[in-house]
């Protein structure tokens, strides 16, 4: 957890001392690194709490080998088929029954999960910080957009290195 604050904070000294080279460059290097930073670490976290939320509720499901997705994609070939039986002794209610679960449709639960994710306020706040300053750089006359989109790919690498430090599970 320490590498990744350790990190953020040599990156947001070296940012404080650009002011040394002008206002405008460290106004756009400050507010695209944070916006970047924040999105990247705001879904790296909404991320592993919606994943951890899944496992708590054992609703993980198996997914099959990508191998075998791509020769099987029907899972007709599956090891545990039910046509080896005698015909008297199979239940056609109790396979369609089987078959009719493993059908993902869609529904009310799953249109809220998908909802859930994307609506998440660790989401949302840093987009609209993104927005926001953006926006008041423009209306300042402070936007340099050579300073302002190399900076928001700063904040992204940063980001993503910090997020898999401070937001790795621990073994």
């Amino acid at each position: 957890m320490k590498k990744g604050i350790k990190l953020i904070t040599i990156v947001e000294l070296l940012i404080i001392a650009s002011s040394l080279i002008s206002f405008s460059f460290f106004i756009n290097l400050q507010i695209a690194f944070l916006s970047s930073l924040f999105i990247i670490l705001g879904s790296s976290y909404a991320y592993r709490k919606m994943i951890n939320t899944q496992v708590a509720s054992d609703m993980v499901e198996e997914k099959r080998d990508i191998l075998d997705e791509i020769e099987d994609p029907h899972e007709l070939y599956e090891e545990d088929s039910i046509n080896y039986a005698p015909v008297e002794e199979l239940d056609l209610k109790a396979i369609v029954k089987e078959e009719k679960k493993k059908i993902k449709t869609f529904s009310l639960e799953s249109m809220k999960q998908g909802a859930k994710g994307s609506s998440s306020l660790f989401r949302l706040v840093p987009y609209l910080f993104l927005v926001l300053g953006f926006v008041a750089l423009k209306n300042n006359e402070l936007l340099d957009i050579a300073i302002y989109l190399p900076s928001l790919l700063v904040g992204i690498v940063v980001g993503s290195l910090s997020a898999k430090e401070l937001f790795s599970v621990e073994k």
